[in-house]
């Protein structure tokens, strides 16, 4: 299992500062960069930690500036970008990057001079270790290595402060940089070395990604001076970065993290290369509360820049955990969420600074319904959803039909409408100040897709726990005839996808009908869904998802990128989304009952694994070719729910081989 670039990426500018690496540390924090060695983003760095788990990312040791010194010639692996300057131009040695089981690079300045640099970090610590190998070379060698730091949340540029004064010192083998009274230093830890003082400050390194989006997009870094250290060929030496009150051996840790590696891939049962990278991947969102801690047990959204969001939760939960033989870790998420319920409503996200959760999401709970029965069917533990979450379900299943916020309510004719002013409530959510860019209100296809899903399920749950089912049988006999008759089109174009709100019927060809055809519990008949594969399949599918609007529509929007209001203008108007495979993939299995057809939509997405960010699926694509992945570099959907649907696919084709 391996992804390899070579030179001719690596030594491409334009191509190795597109891809980047990211090692997560199972609470929240990161360490990221691009291939190029050049920090393209505001929120790169090789220690974001995360101060108040899962939340409160700062930014502390953004990179390091790296000489090796031989024979009196200075050889710099690093890159950066300044106005008008790209210096140093270490990517130029590089010769080879691989990507398990950590990020490692090969720099080869000259023929006889090889460097070896690996990156990894301390699980459920924000301890982040740098190894560098001299493999090769004629003489004894010198490296130098100068720490570029800031202290800023990661949503936001560093800009020097006169009131933000570095504290500094040295006491062999650690400096420890504290940037004002009251806050845990950054400990530097590098043994043998020399530090030499030399405070300074490094000015307008800018971040082309933040450029590109239209956002603040140069900051400025602090360094209290560099470190020195000569190596004999074979030396291996570990620098450290921590803001934790100890640093663990690193060696000891890298062999932590690699044998936790293999027990996830075991686990999973997974022997081909691309569903062992999928288990990897899946892993980084996961957050693992350590032993004895108050950390909440949930999934980051994405990285770098999201946290943990309700909807995103509940679609990824399966594939995330169920799909890799972790379903200890799918009960702990699905507890911790049921203890967020609120008027029948599940978060939709939690904010950053630790603020209480928003209750803005229309889908989140029916989603919540969705992965408690995946659990269920993995588990058989009735004891622990019959104890401990069936209540919650049964307050949503009241809330919706009663009413909740945001006019969420059961109408008479048994669907499910939702809608306030301002306010977006389904996961096509994009807003730029007062402007909606996918009004929805009303009755929304998968949102009653979902709602007649939830009622289903939950009258097997009360069946199953010896309570009376006849009520949600009613409830969803009522929803499916109303579904049916008032969603179906004439024009033989698929569902409406929106029906009854401000407006006339949404005629827009969206990939949300698709949820009415892949959920467990599907409204239509075959006949039906069969239409709605073919229409999904003929104007939206792409090699790595689904579009969010057909080309063929006035509002749709082929290319995204430009500032703000640019990208979240075409973010639901035509945007690719991978997350969408998982459900068109279902959907068409269940119509055409073709498992190698089914498995060929998932082939280009594998080759995406070496693109962007190496190793995970991107959050987005552009709908236009050649599909350029954009947004985060890892999402958690987008893993979850490919991962989900290729292990049923290869599952199915094992047992139709007799393994």
């Amino acid at each position: 299992m391996q992804i390899e670039l070579g030179p001719d990426i690596l030594q491409d500018y334009e191509k190795a500062s597109k891809r980047e690496w990211l090692v997560t540390n199972g609470i929240g924090g990161y360490s990221s960069s691009s291939l190029a060695g050049s920090n393209t983003r505001k929120y790169h760095g090789l220690l974001v930690a995360a101060l108040s788990p899962p939340t409160g990312r700062v930014v502390t040791l953004s990179k390091l500036e790296e000489t090796f010194l031989v024979n009196g010639q200075a050889f710099p692996l690093s890159a950066n970008q300044y106005p008008g300057a790209l210096s140093p131009q270490g990517f130029r040695f590089l010769f080879l990057f691989k990507r398990y089981p950590v990020p490692t690079f090969l720099y080869r300045p000259t023929q006889d001079i090889e460097i070896e640099k690996s990156i990894w970090m301390a699980p459920g610590k924000n301890t982040t270790y740098i190894r560098y190998t001299l493999l090769r070379s004629p003489t004894e060698a010198r490296i130098r290595l100068l720490p570029l730091m800031a202290w800023m949340d990661y949503h936001a540029e560093f800009h020097r402060r006169e009131d933000f004064p570095f504290s500094v010192s040295w006491q062999d083998p650690e400096l420890r940089v504290t940037p004002y009274a009251g806050v845990a230093p950054l400990r530097l830890r590098f043994e043998h070395a020399r530090f030499f003082s030399m405070p300074d400050w490094y000015y307008n390194l800018e971040h082309l990604r933040e450029l590109e989006r239209g956002l603040d997009f140069s900051g400025d870094l602090y360094s209290p001076g560099y470190f020195e250290r000569d190596l004999s060929p074979g030396d291996s030496i570990i620098f450290a970065a921590t803001v934790e009150s100890s640093i663990e051996n690193g060696e000891a840790v890298l062999a932590s993290v690699v044998e936790q590696q293999q027990r996830l891939i075991t686990r999973a049962g997974v022997s081909d290369d691309f569903g062992k990278m999928m288990v990897l991947a899946a892993d980084q969102f996961i957050i693992h509360p350590p032993r004895g801690s108050n950390i909440r047990a949930t999934v980051i959204a994405g990285y770098p820049w999201f946290t943990d969001w309700g909807r995103d939760t509940m679609i990824s939960l399966p594939g995330l955990c169920l799909s890799t033989g972790r379903p200890e870790t799918a009960r702990e998420i699905l507890a911790a969420f049921a203890g967020f319920i609120s008027k029948g409503m599940l978060p939709n996200r939690f904010p950053d600074a630790g603020q209480d959760p928003e209750y803005n999401t229309v889908d989140a709970a029916l989603w919540y319904f969705q992965a408690v029965y995946n659990y269920l069917n993995k588990t058989d533990d009735a004891d622990f959803i019959g104890n401990y979450l069936l209540p919650g379900l049964e307050q949503i299943i009241a809330h919706y039909r009663e009413g909740t916020r945001y006019n969420i309510r059961t109408d008479r004719d048994g669907l499910l409408a939702a809608g306030a002013a301002g306010v977006q409530l389904t996961w096509m959510d994009a807003k730029v100040g007062d402007y909606v860019v996918t009004p929805r209100s009303g009755k929304a296809v998968e949102i009653n897709a979902l709602w007649y899903n939830a009622l289903r399920i939950m009258a097997v749950l009360a069946t199953r726990f010896g309570k009376d089912d006849v009520p949600y049988k009613r409830m969803a006999t009522r929803t499916r005839s109303s579904f049916i008759s008032k969603f179906r089109r004439s024009d033989r174009q698929g569902l409406f996808d929106v029906i009854e709100g401000p407006g006339p019927q949404d005629t827009a060809i969206r990939p949300n009908q698709i949820l009415s055809v892949s959920l467990p519990f599907s409204p239509l008949d075959q006949a039906r869904a069969k239409k709605v594969v073919d229409v999904v399949q003929q104007h939206l599918l792409t090699p790595y998802g689904l579009r969010t609007l057909a080309p063929r529509d006035l509002a749709y929007r082929g290319h995204y990128g430009g500032d703000q209001f640019q990208r979240d203008s075409a973010y639901h108007q035509g945007t690719v989304w991978p997350w969408l495979l998982g459900p068109f993939v279902e959907a068409h299995l269940r119509v055409y009952r073709n498992k190698t057809a089914a498995l060929d939509f998932l082939t280009p997405i594998q080759g995406h694994l070496s693109d962007a960010g190496v190793g995970s699926i991107s959050e987005i694509f552009s709908g236009d070719p050649p599909f350029l992945p954009n947004g985060c570099i890892a999402q958690a959907w987008s893993i979850g729910e490919v991962l989900r649907i290729w292990k049923e696919l290869t599952a199915f084709e094992e047992a139709s081989q007799g393994k």
